[in-house]
């Protein structure tokens, strides 16, 4: 499996490149929870600060300004230390987004 990569301070050419100001966004308060990446998601941090710790790996921070991409099959811990709020972009569209999500839920 690969790594979660932290991009540090992108340029805004870089960020319009990949049209980040267009991707949905997502907020959540300061809390620890369980999440398992079902498609590679990029994320764009707006604001907050957060550990994600994948299960048998390494915790890697990052914040706000940060360019991140979570890999396709991670199980991970969040650990929100300030209130997150993010941009981001999951890879596929909605159709097989909904069937990784059916399918986990039937743990098929």
């Amino acid at each position: 499996m690969s790594q979660i990569i932290v991009e540090k301070n992108p340029s805004q050419a870089h960020l319009d490149s990949l049209g980040v100001s267009k991707w949905s966004t997502w907020q959540k308060e300061v809390s620890t929870f369980p999440w398992t990446f079902l498609e590679q998601e990029i994320a764009y941090i707006l604001e907050g600060e957060c550990v994600i710790t994948p299960t048998g790996g390494a915790s890697v921070s990052f914040g706000k300004g940060d360019l991140v991409t979570f890999p396709a099959g991670m199980t991970a811990s969040w650990e929100v230390k300030q209130p997150l709020h993010k941009h981001y972009k999951l890879d596929g569209n909605l159709l097989s987004q909904t069937f990784r999500r059916i399918k986990a839920a039937l743990k098929l």
